[in-house]
């Protein structure tokens, strides 16, 4: 299996990014806040996960291991793929998702696409074993809502100036209200940019 992936980013896109390694480019699936992280043109390296289907090889990427291990364990619940996975890093740290998950907070569970309440129950049922307790500097989910600066830098990532990407930002989120689901307000953020980077 292919644990870690150092390159030149050749590409990226909303969500994924393409690594150039040895001469291959590697196309490598991320959660916007990992594809955040990384400059066009600019070496990186990523933790990566392969899955394994019959008719496709997919390479998850993570800005470090304990995302990764993350990703892999919440695999192991019935029912969790590894698209909804990478949908639970995209809104949760591995931090808040262990705190979730020790605390029941199936509310927080549920902001993730695709988990219901039976989904998250089944998740703390499961997981709580597996992903051990979270760690005594764990940041409070309140305090980290607010997450507009995320997608700002994804924006700026994906090639547009900054001052372009705040404004197409604060155009999809009003300044009164805190960005929570970063793929989602990156995505309307997009629409509204149409696709120009002048």
């Amino acid at each position: 299996m292919i644990a870690t992936v150092s390159g030149r980013v050749a590409a990226l896109r909303l969500d994924a990014a393409v690594i150039e390694v040895g001469g291959l480019g590697l196309l490598v699936q991320a959660t916007p806040a990992t594809l955040a992280t990384l400059r066009h043109g600019e070496p990186a390296r990523l933790a990566t996960s392969m899955v394994v289907r019959e008719d496709s090889l997919t390479l998850f990427g993570f800005a470090d291991d304990d995302e990764r291990d993350v990703f892999e364990q919440v695999q192991t619940v019935s029912g969790i793929g590894p698209r909804l996975a990478l949908a639970m890093l995209a809104v949760h740290s591995p931090e808040a998702l262990r705190a979730a998950v020790a605390g029941e907070d199936l509310a927080a569970l549920q902001r993730v696409p695709g988990i219901g309440r039976k989904g998250a129950q089944r998740l703390v049922l499961e997981l709580a074993d597996r992903l051990g307790p979270p760690g005594p500097a764990t940041v409070p989910e309140p305090a980290r809502q607010d997450r507009r600066g995320e997608v700002v830098e994804a924006l700026v990532g994906l090639g547009w100036p900054q001052k372009v990407a705040q404004l197409a930002v604060d155009t999809a989120v009003p300044d009164s209200e805190p960005v929570t689901d970063v793929a989602g307000v990156l995505r309307a953020a997009l629409r509204g940019l149409g696709g120009s980077r002048a």
